[in-house]
């Protein structure tokens, strides 16, 4: 009975601490927005203008980009028939695009990189990984128990190889690009609610420009990834989360179950599978994205992690409302 009752308490506590972490990150970030206001008129000129969200997007955003294709370059291209490498470029390229983002936030917003505090990286990217695995694998068996999804054998366990490089590549750097650029700044000048809705635009329309993309596809990634990936940021306050999540999904659905990504990659996994239905099942060429299936759950689940982060306090307001009160 004791053990029980210490075991509880321990639990409250971390629970606590990590609401208190959470929150403290949210009052740092209105706390910085006074602290703005409050010295509009010290800061050089040059200054402000580098430190408003809109341009920081502007100056950051394409930095990352190219970046991005730097390193698909690497995995997916020169690298792609020696998965190791592509493995160790991706790992590589995803720690410089870290370095560089923490590099702007220290020096052009001169504030602590909170969402990408190293403490609860192993628990928050662990969980993410775990997530958006058994997410996708749940996708995959209402599949098969609708007959759509089939599987006929065992491929060789290297092809898998390629889809873990895929996996680093595209988790991290949409995540820095789409959360911790776009979201994040948006966010800071209009709030929560319209960064959820202006980031999912744009990561769903970008995804029009994938090789096997459909208007649907994308649309359905709007709402279904957009807003989930959004939550889960908007849950912790930070980063690891998000990214957790993104890489377990790729990872699985091109490395364990054969799917194509988005329209973007696609190649043999660790089962030989067979896709058969309708293309509102299977997705079509976009892959599970495109898929009702995908779409209930993932727009329900991001629902439900939203209303857990507004519970948690953790919706910040537009910057005008802030400052008027």
């Amino acid at each position: 009975m004791i053990a029980r009752r210490a075991s509880r308490s321990s639990g409250i506590s971390r629970t606590g601490q990590r609401q208190q972490s959470e929150g403290s990150h949210l009052a740092h970030q209105q706390q910085t927005r006074e602290f703005g206001n409050a010295t509009e008129g010290l800061r050089p000129l040059w200054l402000r203008i580098l430190q408003f969200p809109l341009i920081r997007i502007l100056l950051l955003a394409p930095l990352l980009f190219v970046l991005m294709g730097v390193s698909n370059g690497f995995w997916g291209g020169q690298f792609a028939d020696r998965p190791p490498l592509a493995i160790g470029s991706a790992a590589l390229m995803a720690a410089l695009a870290i370095a560089v983002y923490v590099a702007f936030v220290r020096f052009v917003e001169r504030r602590p990189v909170n969402e990408l505090a190293r403490a609860p990286l192993a628990r928050e990217l662990g969980g993410g990984l775990l997530g958006g695995a058994g997410l996708y694998t749940l996708c995959v068996m209402i599949l098969m128990v609708l007959g759509v999804y089939r599987v006929d054998g065992i491929n060789p366990f290297p092809l898998i190889l390629l889809s873990i490089a895929m996996a680093i590549s595209s988790s991290v750097f949409e995540e820095l690009l789409h959360r911790g650029v776009i979201f994040r700044n948006v966010e800071e000048l209009a709030g929560s609610w319209i960064a959820l809705l202006v980031s999912a635009l744009i990561f769903g329309l970008r995804h029009l420009g994938n090789p096997e993309a459909t208007l649907l596809g994308a649309l359905a990634i709007t709402f279904e990834a957009g807003v989930l990936l959004a939550a889960l940021f908007l849950l912790t306050r930070r980063l690891w989360l998000s990214i957790g999540f993104h890489m377990g999904w790729n990872f699985v659905q091109s490395g364990i179950y054969s799917g194509s990504v988005s329209g973007a990659f696609k190649q043999p996994g660790l089962f030989r599978a067979t896709l058969e239905g309708p293309e509102f099942l299977t997705g079509g060429s976009f892959g599970m994205e495109g898929s009702v299936v995908a779409f209930g759950l993932c727009t329900a689940t991001g629902l439900l992690v939203l209303h857990a982060a507004a519970k948690r306090g953790n919706m910040l307001p537009p910057m005008w409302k802030h400052s008027g009160r």
